[in-house]
């Protein structure tokens, strides 16, 4: 949800040719990889409506319930690609059901500050791990992916309230600090079992299908990535990672 995370992925990054997308094995990744995105945003947009609950004034309620619009929105196009490729939308999201369930029953905000945080930290470490999958993609899926994981400048929306809130009270800071740590901590975990249990996406997630196994060493440095940008979020927000 931040500018820095919309930055491009590693230089590990390769790119695939649009017609590899008639081969089945790289059709299967792509149906998967829209599949977890979308239920990810079917999510985001039912938490942030729940958040909205928590908000302290109208004003703030209005743009909770913007940012779930936003997420909305995203879902519809990556649906109807889903659909375009002859995949049943619903079927593919529901095969990542229960792994987003537990991770959000696991995270479940405690008041209005700990939900920005989610939606700030969780939700664009979540935007940079597809980011990097992404990179394997042919230009058309990956234009998609990369338009649905764009925060529509919300980020600055938390930025301000969260930095606002420490400044009232600064012990405030100290408990997001960890609050942050904790939602760093499971969502790697997270992003590492969604990969594990989809054989197509871990060939994706390994530098793409037509590649005989998985680079050790490219792993390492994406998740080294994925951890400098989660203490550039930390840090925008006025936090220690």
């Amino acid at each position: 949800m931040t500018e820095s995370s919309a930055a491009a992925p590693g230089p590990d990054a390769g790119g695939t040719p649009v017609e590899a997308v008639h081969d089945p094995a790289y059709r299967q990744a792509v149906i998967e990889l829209l599949g977890v995105i979308a239920y990810g945003e079917l999510s985001a947009f039912e938490r942030l409506v729940e958040d909205a609950k928590l908000a302290p004034t109208l004003a703030d309620k209005v743009a909770m319930g913007q940012m779930a619009t936003a997420e909305f929105a995203h879902l519809s196009r990556l649906t109807e690609r889903l659909e375009s490729l002859g995949a049943d939308p619903f079927a593919a999201m529901e095969a990542f059901r229960p792994s987003f369930d537990s991770f959000h029953r696991h995270t479940a905000p405690a008041d209005w500050y700990e939900g920005l945080i989610k939606a700030y930290v969780g939700d664009g470490l979540a935007a940079d791990f597809y980011r990097e999958i992404a990179a394997y993609l042919d230009a058309d899926t990956r234009d998609l992916v990369i338009d649905a994981l764009d925060d529509a400048g919300h980020s600055a929306f938390v930025v301000e309230r969260v930095r606002a809130g420490i400044e009232v009270d600064p012990r405030l800071g100290g408990r997001l600090a960890l609050w942050g740590r904790r939602l760093m901590g499971e969502a790697l975990t997270q992003a590492q079992r969604v990969a594990a249990e989809r054989d197509a996406l871990s060939a994706l997630l390994a530098g793409g299908v037509d590649r005989p196994g998985l680079d050790l060493a490219a792993l390492g440095r994406m998740f080294a990535r994925l951890t400098e940008r989660h203490a550039e979020r930390m840090a925008e927000l006025g936090l220690d990672s």
